[in-house]
């Protein structure tokens, strides 16, 4: 991966916590690597300050949108922890630039 390069994923499954209407492009997210999640070995929790989890990063072709990486691709990138930004809000979920 050339150094440099914007890296971007889906942030997804937001209807299972608190919804996404609270969700702006500009706002920061921490991703946190769920090592004991039973159905996803390289699951990714997205967690927003002050309110905790709202969502996963997306691992499945039916959920990552656009351009965005997998969960899979990008697990590797980080030890435990790391930060994204929100870029664009679409119908369900959002995209997301990892900074790492």
């Amino acid at each position: 991966m050339a150094k440099n390069k914007k890296i971007y994923f889906t942030l997804t499954g937001m209807n299972y916590f608190l919804g996404q209407e609270f969700l702006e492009p500009g706002m920061k997210v921490k991703l946190k690597k769920e090592f004991d999640n039973q159905y996803d070995k390289e699951a990714i929790l997205v967690l927003l300050d002050g309110l905790g989890p709202i969502g996963h990063v997306a691992n499945s072709c039916n959920t990552v949108k656009g351009e965005s990486f997998s969960a899979g691709r990008i697990y590797d990138l980080f030890k435990k922890k790391a930060e994204g930004k929100v870029v664009y809000m679409l119908d369900y979920g959002a995209v997301c630039e990892l900074k790492l």
